[in-house]
């Protein structure tokens, strides 16, 4: 009768909205942050971001390719990211630093520059605190994203005590994130 029709059409639409919602443009995994891979050359960003505004940083004035930082906006004028190559003058040369500036841009449990240090601590391991003079840098385990957090947030004895060793246990669980990062190593 007209059933199978239907239902062709019900299992069809199920399958394509599967497909969209797997491929989300704004996840954060392991080696990666939206389309951008970690062995994505400085080059390829042109074509990954395609339909997003492209802001090169670069004082190279004849560069054929993109190459050295570049500043992604979205088409509403949102910042997105700041990318920066291993070798500014290199086009070839691979992503080693993504700063991300756009709450869009998520791992799977949610994690993104809009997060706490709470929120931090109850998807990852803390593999250091490192003390600088404004801030404090938080290094985790098992992944490439580390933060910043503005000293300001921070108990007093700690704000301005550049030698202090600083403990995770020191941070207040509400400390919001300056500067949140995905750093990948690629000599490894």
């Amino acid at each position: 009768m007209q059933l199978k029709p239907i239902l062709a059409i019900l299992l069809a639409a199920l399958f394509i909205n599967a497909c969209a919602t797997d491929k989300n443009e704004f996840l954060i995994t392991s080696g990666a942050i939206g389309p951008l891979k970690k062995d994505s050359p400085i080059k390829a960003v042109d074509s990954l971001f395609a339909n997003d505004s492209i802001v090169k940083l670069s004082p190279l004035s004849n560069a054929l390719d993109t190459q050295g930082q570049v500043e992604i906006y979205d088409r509403e004028g949102n910042k997105l990211l700041l990318i920066s190559p291993d070798d500014e003058k290199d086009p070839n040369s691979l992503i080693s630093d993504v700063l991300v500036f756009d709450t869009r841009y998520a791992t799977k449990a949610g994690f993104n520059p809009g997060s706490t240090f709470k929120d931090l601590k109850a998807q990852y391991e803390i593999k250091a605190v490192e003390n600088a003079i404004n801030a404090v840098i938080v290094f985790l385990k098992d992944s490439d994203i580390w933060v910043t957090i503005d000293k300001k947030q921070l108990p007093e004895e700690i704000r301005y005590n550049f030698n202090a060793k600083v403990e995770a246990t020191q941070i207040p669980d509400e400390a919001t994130f300056k500067y949140f990062r995905i750093g990948w190593n690629n000599q490894d």
